[in-house]
């Protein structure tokens, strides 16, 4: 069983900080400066757990609407942790008053953000190197 929790930067820093390394740093080679930002204590952020209370995803929504560094260990990938993630940050977003979700998808995951309600705009674009196209969710 996932738990999905909502916490600030400071609750959630060491836990997102492993898996955002795992995933982005060490599998998809972006570079450290380019992951950890000065964003991250602005933002509300999504921690999923697993059973045992181990942090196995998370992710992050912006002041602005924007959700971003959805990240899920390799392991627990295609579990629906993601989808969890994604969706509680979007109740967070509705729940403040944001009228829409704006997000920068790796083009791998087009499909998967198509299925939670966004919609792709603009072209593709390279950020660290990878494909991405911007998507947007009205609320």
């Amino acid at each position: 069983m996932i738990r999905i929790s909502l916490g600030a930067w400071n609750d959630v820093r060491e836990a997102a900080t492993r898996i955002r390394y795992e995933v982005f740093v060490e599998e998809q080679r972006v570079p450290l400066a380019m992951e950890l930002d000065e964003f991250d204590p602005q933002c509300v952020h999504a921690l999923a757990r697993d059973g045992d209370a181990a942090a196995v995803g998370t992710g992050r929504l912006l002041p602005d609407g924007h959700i971003g560094r959805m990240a899920v260990l390799k392991a627990w990938r295609g579990q629906g942790v993601g989808g969890e993630i994604l969706e509680r940050l979007v109740v967070a977003a509705r729940e403040r008053g944001d009228l829409e979700v704006v997000l920068s998808a790796q083009t791998h995951a087009l499909e998967f953000y198509r299925r939670h309600g966004f919609v792709a705009e603009g072209e593709i674009y390279l950020d660290a190197e990878i494909p991405h196209q911007m998507m947007r969710r009205k609320l």
